[in-house]
């Protein structure tokens, strides 16, 4: 059996949290632009964008995270394509990202009152200058709370990332927990870490959420 101090063990799990925290803002920004991306294609004018986009949501929602990380690490392979867990990881997450903000923020876009549409198209808007200018900046008020709140999901989701074999909190933790045999300190102090990242974004929502309240019965 190896011997750590706690302070190595501490230690080793936060420098693990660092590739948590890079794992997790990639994906929540590459979900975020691909969402966006999506978006635009969801409440467009075009039926068969409309189609594409409720099958890719269907598909990334209907499946477990767990699956679409094995099928993204061993499957493509099979195909002829080599990734590496860390490309493997971080493109099904942003995908997997994409699926759910593209959902929540078509509701926020959807509960704008339909006369904006038609009050911007009265000023020669086009589609595009009435989806920037008129409808998303009132739907952003909206899509704030529960995609900050959507962020703590994705932090938690990385977790899986262990299962392929990427070294971050997880991982690290079970590696330690390997070589030492302390199973409980050692995972309580991972669920430690996970929420003290995950709480103050908990925290955050909920403040946005009360300011949106407050805004709306003013």
């Amino acid at each position: 059996m190896v011997e750590f101090s706690d302070w190595d063990i501490v230690y080793n799990l936060l420098l693990s949290a660092r590739w948590t925290v890079l794992l997790s803002l990639i994906a929540f920004a590459g979900g975020g632009a691909a969402g966006l991306v999506l978006l635009a294609m969801r409440v467009s004018p075009f039926v068969s964008l409309h189609r594409f986009v409720n099958l890719y949501v269907e598909l990334f929602q209907g499946t477990p995270l767990l699956m679409q990380l094995f099928l993204g690490f061993f499957g493509l392979p099979l195909l002829g394509i080599d990734v590496s867990a860390w490309t493997a990881v971080t493109v099904t997450l942003t995908l997997y990202t994409s699926a759910y903000l593209v959902d929540i923020w078509r509701g926020c876009v959807e509960s704008v009152p339909r006369g904006q549409w038609g009050a911007a198209a009265s000023l020669g808007m086009s589609w595009v200058q009435q989806l920037r200018y008129v409808i998303w900046p009132q739907a952003w008020k909206i899509a704030v709370p529960p995609t900050v709140g959507f962020l703590v999901q994705v932090v938690k989701s990385t977790a899986l990332a262990s299962i392929v074999g990427l070294t971050e909190l997880t991982k690290t933790g079970n590696m330690i927990t390997n070589a030492v045999f302390r199973p409980f300190p050692i995972y309580a102090m991972v669920a430690l870490i996970y929420f003290a990242m995950c709480f103050p974004l908990t925290w955050y929502a909920r403040v946005l959420e009360r300011r949106h309240r407050c805004a709306r019965a003013r």
